[in-house]
Order: structure tokens, then C-alpha cells, then sequence
């Protein structure tokens, strides 16, 4: 059993997980909210809580269901992915609403409606543990990349943008291997955390969101 300090660090909303005292899984269950799993999953609030809630929809099926009303908490897997056999991070999401005025690269504005983030743990160097964010933005580009405006080991990029697919189901797939090291220039080949957060705090709106499950694939 190998024992690393855990820690969530977060200055206004970010989330980032840093590793604390668990045990390694060989076999990781991850996001199966289609199943009405959540054994895997941690809150963690910073300022009152999102609501996270299993819901049900006859077309969709069960899937993760996220109210933010001036709030931000996330929740986290603990969870040792290898990369080398499964580099791919597969997930679906919908969005109800976006922000308004919100400026994204700064900590005033750092709200997103969905984010789904891996962290690769530093393990004692936990100043060397490194995030990557796939967040759906409201007025950033697609495929837009930016550097936390908590810390420089989170890196957030735009998989998704405004208001022009709102309230669609979306398949998302990113190579997460290949994200870190364009992000950060070293070749990842565990990460040992999943995270979502749907924050509203800084800018005082709400969104609502959806969360599909959420699992690896080789290709």
C-alpha cells in the first residue's frame, strides 16, 4: 500500500487534487452514474455546496444532474489510470445555461457550468502534481488553452463553448496522455484522480448541468 499526502488545493474555485493516503486500484470503476454508482465519489465544498444529484430521464437513461446557485463544490475519484493501455477519456455532458460577463482567465471569472479534470500526482514532490481541465466555456473558443488563474500546474482548455448547443447530450473523447504533454512538455503515463465541479461562487449566477458516465478506452 503506498501512502501519499492528498491535497485539494483551491483558491476561489479551482479544484485541484493533489494525492492524499489511498490505496491504488487495479481495477477502477469511474463514473458509472448510468448504474446508479457513486461509491467511488467524494465531495468536496468550498463555498456552499453544488447540488449533485442521480436523476433519471426515460430517452438518457440515469446520469448525473449538477445545480450551482452561487456555490462551489466538486467531487473526486480517487482512481490510478494507466495510461499506457488506456489513454483515452471518454464522457458525455449537457449544458442548460452559461455565464454572462464572466472573464474566465481571471480568479473573479474562474466559473465554469461543467468541468471534468485528471490530476497526476507528484507524489512527495506534490509540487510537481499537474491537472488538466476540460471545461465547457462561456466565451472562450473551442479548443482555446490558458493556464489556471489559480496555479501554473492546472492547465483548462475549452472543449466546449457558449450557447449554441445548450441542452444537447454531448459525446466528448481526449487523449489525456497527449494533453499532458502538450500542456507540459513530460510524458504522463499514470494519472491518479478524476474530478467534476460545477462552480457558480465568483460570478453569483447558476447554471444546471448534467454529468454522463465517465470511463477509459485504449482508443
Amino acid at each position: 500500500m503506498l501512502k501519499h499526502k492528498f491535497l485539494i488545493h483551491t483558491i476561489s474555485t479551482v479544484f485541484i487534487v493533489l494525492i492524499a493516503q489511498f490505496t491504488f486500484s487495479q481495477t477502477p470503476s469511474i463514473g458509472l452514474f448510468s448504474q446508479g454508482d457513486m461509491s467511488c465519489w467524494e465531495e468536496q465544498s468550498f463555498v456552499s455546496n453544488t447540488q449533485y444529484q442521480l436523476v433519471e430521464e426515460q430517452d438518457q437513461g440515469q446520469f448525473l444532474k449538477a445545480y450551482s446557485q452561487s456555490a462551489a463544490s466538486g467531487i473526486f475519484c480517487e482512481v490510478t489510470i494507466d495510461l499506457t493501455e488506456t489513454p483515452y477519456l471518454n464522457w458525455s455532458w449537457k449544458v442548460d445555461n452559461i455565464y454572462s460577463e464572466n472573464d474566465e482567465h481571471s480568479r473573479a471569472g474562474d466559473d465554469y457550468p461543467v468541468r471534468i479534470f485528471v490530476v497526476a500526482s507528484g507524489g512527495i514532490f506534490f509540487w510537481n502534481t499537474k491537472a488538466v481541465n476540460y471545461v465547457w466555456s462561456s466565451n472562450q473558443q473551442v479548443d482555446s488553452q490558458w493556464e489556471s488563474a489559480v496555479t501554473k500546474n492546472a492547465m483548462m482548455l475549452a472543449v466546449r463553448s457558449g450557447d449554441k448547443v445548450l441542452g444537447q447530450w454531448l459525446n466528448e473523447k481526449r487523449n489525456i496522455r497527449e494533453d499532458f504533454s502538450a500542456f507540459f512538455g513530460v510524458d504522463i503515463t499514470e494519472i491518479h484522480a478524476i474530478a467534476i465541479m460545477s462552480d457558480s461562487d465568483n460570478t453569483g449566477q447558476s447554471a444546471t448541468a448534467y454529468y454522463g458516465d465517465i470511463f477509459f478506452t485504449a482508443q
